[in-house]
């Protein structure tokens, strides 16, 4: 098996365990299949197999036990919840009844920008894919996305065409996330911002900066500003979440 296949092999693995896990089929406690299983199952060396259960358990999925084999990790309960979703904007707008529309207006793979700690962090050491796009719906703008994705974290996005595909839509289907971090704040859009979305200068926008880990392992960092009277955003919680 090429290092290729074998890289490929590996990550659709960890996504489709990971996805398991993630979902609740597999709930904390659950005894992951023994290696053995694992490697009949996907047709691997066992080489393969326990790559992927050593990455799940370093991400803080999985525990591995002596002798015992791997269970779904059971959180603490000081875990962060999310109170916001991370939404599939083409899904939403379809759903809302309007015509979805996407264009790519820039792609790129570049070094961070060192004065950008986060960029730093996603790059782990490499470079980073940015993708800069809008999103329409019935043809109007309605939302300008900058994107930054780590190779590192997710492998497979440099061969990903995204020309017609959003870069969040595909991150949703494909790649499985733990964690996220939002930051909101209402910006009048600049001259350039503007210029796209089709609106005047200083016209109200709300912005939402995103950081989503897979584990200890950033994989994302996103900027999307939607036009004030276009987007809304709906948190649920409960009584006693933290």
């Amino acid at each position: 098996m090429t290092g290729k296949k074998a890289e490929t092999l590996n990550q659709r693995i960890r996504a489709d365990l990971e996805s398991r896990i993630l979902s609740g089929q597999w709930e904390p406690g659950f005894r992951i299949p023994y290696e053995h299983e694992l490697m009949e199952q996907y047709g691997c060396s066992r080489m393969t197999v326990n790559k992927v259960l050593t990455a799940l358990a370093e991400s803080g999925m999985i525990e591995r036990r002596r002798r015992a084999g791997s269970f779904v990790a059971r959180q603490p309960p000081h875990l962060e919840q999310v109170a916001l979703e991370i939404p599939d904007i083409a899904m939403a707008v379809g759903a809302r009844g309007h015509v979805y529309g996407y264009q790519l207006l820039e792609r790129a793979y570049r070094a961070p920008r060192p004065q950008a700690a986060e960029e730093v962090a996603l790059s782990g050491s490499d470079k980073l894919l940015a993708i800069r796009c809008l999103h329409r719906a019935d043809g109007r703008p309605f939302a300008l996305e900058h994107r930054l994705i780590s190779p590192v974290g997710v492998p497979e996005v440099l061969d990903v065409d995204f020309d017609t595909t959003a870069p969040g839509s595909w991150l949703l289907q494909n790649v499985s996330w733990t964690r996220a971090q939002h930051r909101i704040s209402a910006w009048g859009a600049d001259d350039a911002a503007a210029a796209l979305l089709e609106v005047k200068p200083g016209t109200a926008c709300l912005v939402i900066d995103r950081l989503t880990w897979r584990g200890d392992q950033p994989i994302t960092c996103v900027r999307q500003m939607f036009l004030g009277d276009a987007w809304d955003l709906v948190a649920k919680f409960a009584p006693g979440a933290r």
